[in-house]
């Protein structure tokens, strides 16, 4: 075979090769953005039979652990922030493994969270179930929704559009943590109202290290909750105890990195 053969052999081969690849990545972008389709609706049909509203304080609000050594602690401001109340009796007809809706201040998440017996079903099937691979906000399988464990996890995806957990790749950006207004997070479940004081965000290689649920004592968890506080980027100086309880938020920021929020129960009150 002559080299002009040769060479058009080649030529030929990487224009095949070059017009499968433009037709793969095409095919990828119509599933990407089916996939927000997808969730767009069905975050307008959440919007249709849920009412998410502030709620002020009742005889039934309890705080928790208030700070007995920080005076500077932002605690006392924080508690004065409006809890969420929000009637899950809809949610749980289109979904009965809905536990909860979660609110994070200055990122748009607010969504309703399910629950299932493993903590990869909704990494591919969105709210109604079907299947997506945008997924939905899910509680780690382990925790009780009904009574908040140690270290209650919520995972979502982070996707590019902001939606699901997308949005929570602020967290880690000067214009957010320089805010104060934005370290709460709201959560509402069917038997109580919570609100929960950020006390660490930053980005990680992937570990598994911040995602223990339950401890032997009080001072491994102690510990636990000073390996959390001191990762922070930002110094949001908060106190921590063993008697506190915390959530984490925990997303990938990319195929090596997460981006990861913690913050601990101060105050709740039961429906």
């Amino acid at each position: 075979m002559g080299i002009k053969k040769v060479v058009n052999c080649i030529l030929t081969l990487l224009i095949i090769i070059c017009v499968g690849l433009l037709c793969y990545s095409g095919y990828q972008i119509y599933l990407w953005h089916n996939s927000n389709k997808k969730i767009d609706s069905q975050v307008d049909d959440i919007e249709k039979i849920s009412e998410v509203h502030e709620v002020e304080d009742s005889k039934q609000v309890e705080l928790v652990n208030p700070p007995t050594k920080n005076k500077a602690d932002p605690y006392w401001d924080y508690i004065k922030v409006k809890l969420i109340d929000v009637n899950f009796e809809e949610l749980k007809k289109k979904n009965n493994e809905t536990v909860g809706w979660i609110q994070v201040g200055g990122t748009n998440v607010n969504y309703p969270i399910v629950q299932h017996s493993d903590n990869k079903y909704y990494l591919t099937h969105q709210f109604d179930k079907a299947y997506n691979t945008a997924g939905w906000i899910f509680m780690d399988h382990r925790n009780n929704s009904s009574n908040f464990d140690s270290n209650t996890i919520i995972y979502g995806h982070g996707r590019l559009n902001k939606t699901m957990f997308g949005s929570l790749r602020n967290v880690v950006k000067k214009n957010w943590y320089n805010n104060p207004d934005n370290y709460i997070v709201k959560l509402s479940t069917e038997t109580e109202n919570t609100l929960w004081q950020v006390f660490s965000t930053y980005q990680i290689k992937t570990t598994n290290d911040y995602l223990q649920t339950t401890f032997s004592t009080s001072e491994e968890y102690l510990t636990f909750l000073n390996m959390l506080k001191n990762r922070s980027i930002h110094n949001y100086n908060v106190d921590l105890t063993a008697d506190d309880k915390i959530v984490t938020l925990s997303t990938c920021h990319n195929e090596t990195d997460k981006i990861v929020l913690h913050a601990k129960l101060i105050k709740k009150e039961k429906k």
